[in-house]
């Protein structure tokens, strides 16, 4: 922690906090504001910085990274554009060609794009003599080569791998290249690109379920940002035998670095057609799971959530399917749980209403809804009005919290309000535009709950060379102000971790 003396910065309204007329002075001391007033003395040897009329909001927070995908995926093969399987094979060919006897780790195909999944066969085709691995862009399955079956040790099949298995298999592909990529500065570099656009902390849900890779990476230069590292299944015992809970100090770092809360992926993507609805998919004769799948009985997602629950934790439950919010709704109800609600991208309206009275968090991802518009429309026909229903949720009285949900959307807090803002990332017009937040609904989705900046608010400041708040001429005008919105300094607790000048 540090201090840190901001002058002469005016003050952006988040919820109903009262707060000034004009410019103010801010003093941060052992990382809390502990003054707000037109003019703060200077303590000893106190960093000070002139905000000459900038704005100045709580920090920015993503409630959904996988870090680990997020730093590995900005160093991986990009097939994102890939209209079709034969594409994004010729692609991973270009890839073998340019490196010969390197594995090619790809990231970013959609199958829904490209009108399938892609075969074993089709990899083969390409190359037999390197493993070949390629992520989708939900990071719901993996698309991979013989070889690289066999590298992983799982049974060959001519299939995509997904879901379950997909999970348990992803924390293995270091072996494929020998180790990993994600190299104590490329976590560094990873997390001030996300200081440079005010974000002070991250919710790190990756899927590999151990702990001391983030006390080591802290160690090493990795500690610029807040972090809650959540679990799965897989490290609960150990949590629990640590006694962690939700919120405390991570042993070995200080409390920048905490324990979050379990995650279970309770059922799969709209991308895979794996997400578990209450109606039959689109496309259902060709699906194994015409309505999705959950990927637990309601017997083990209570034993998960219950287990968690009596241990201290917070439980984050990925639900993107209307059928798996009920029954993690239920889950919650019946155990006491607390915590969010992943996702929820396809609500019943009833279930909105539960999420309230159980006092749930909404963790949601604005930014998919770009990706999933025109997809939603196809394969969810009738049901895209309960899509990414985030007016209902505020109407409700539903807490939301605002993430990207990183690799499958950017790790970008404005890119995500822009799109709650305006629900439209092309000319078209906004889709379904009853269920937009304005401006001031999405900032305060961002900032972890923080009221405007005050005394007694945690030191994480981040001056604005624009006010976030200012409307443009039309909803596309200020969604792209916002996608724009220039960060000129981020501090938490006290410490610049990015300034412009």
């Amino acid at each position: 922690m540090s201090d840190l003396l901001v002058r002469n910065a005016r003050l952006v309204p988040v919820g109903n906090a009262a707060t000034y007329d004009g410019v103010v002075d801010l003093l941060v001391q052992d990382g809390t504001v502990t003054q707000v007033a037109p003019e703060v003395g200077r303590p000893h040897r106190v960093e000070e910085v002139d905000a000459d009329g900038r704005w100045v909001i709580p920090g920015l927070w993503d409630q959904h990274v996988h870090l680990t995908q997020w730093v590995e995926s900005r160093q991986r093969l990009d097939l994102s554009g890939a209209t079709s399987v034969e594409e994004a094979a010729a692609t991973v060919a270009r890839r073998v060609a340019e490196r010969p006897g390197q594995p090619v780790i790809g990231w970013g195909h959609r199958s829904a794009f490209m009108g399938r999944d892609g075969t074993t066969a089709e990899l083969d085709a390409v190359t037999t003599e390197v493993p070949v691995l390629l992520v989708s862009g939900d990071a719901h399955h993996g698309w991979l080569n013989t070889l690289a079956y066999h590298l992983l040790g799982l049974p060959v099949r001519d299939d995509v791998v997904r879901e379950n298995e997909w999970f348990d298999a992803y924390p293995r592909i270091g072996v494929l290249t020998g180790g990993g990529t994600d190299s104590p500065q490329a976590y560094r570099d990873t997390l001030a690109a996300a200081a440079a656009l005010g974000v002070v902390g991250i919710v790190d849900f990756e899927f590999n379920g151990r702990l001391q890779p983030w006390v080591d990476r802290w160690h090493g230069g990795g500690d610029l940002l807040r972090v809650r590292w959540a679990t799965y299944a897989a490290g609960l015992d150990e949590v629990l035998e640590a006694g962690l809970r939700t919120g405390e100090a991570i042993p070995g770092a200080d409390d920048r670095l905490t324990m979050g809360p379990l995650k279970i992926i309770s059922d799969g993507s709209l991308n895979t057609r794996t997400a578990w609805c209450c109606d039959l998919y689109a496309d259902a004769h060709l699906l194994d799971h015409p309505a999705g799948m959950p990927n637990q009985s309601g017997a083990e997602l209570r034993s998960l959530v219950g287990r968690a629950t009596q241990g201290g934790l917070e439980v984050a439950t990925h639900a993107i399917g209307d059928a798996a919010l009920t029954e993690a709704l239920s889950a919650y109800a019946e155990t006491g749980a607390t915590g969010s609600v992943e996702h929820a991208q396809l609500v019943q309206r009833d279930d909105v209403r539960r999420l309230a009275e159980l006092g749930l968090r909404a963790s949601v991802q604005p930014a998919h809804l770009l990706d999933d518009r025109d997809l939603t429309e196809q394969v969810w026909p009738g049901r895209a009005e309960r899509c990414f229903a985030f007016r209902w949720m505020l109407d409700d009285g539903v807490e939301l919290a605002f993430g990207s949900d990183a690799p499958v959307s950017p790790l970008d807090p404005w890119l995500a309000m822009a799109a709650s803002v305006h629900r439209s990332g092309d000319d078209r017009e906004p889709w379904h535009p009853e269920q937009s937040l304005t401006p001031a609904e999405a900032l305060a989705a961002s900032v972890d709950g923080q009221p405007t900046v005050g005394p007694g608010s945690r030191g994480d400041l981040v001056l604005l060379d624009r006010d976030p708040l200012e409307a443009g001429d039309d909803p596309a005008g200020t969604a792209a102000a916002l996608r724009a919105m220039p960060v000129a300094l981020t501090a938490v607790a006290g410490r610049v971790v990015h300034r412009t000048t």
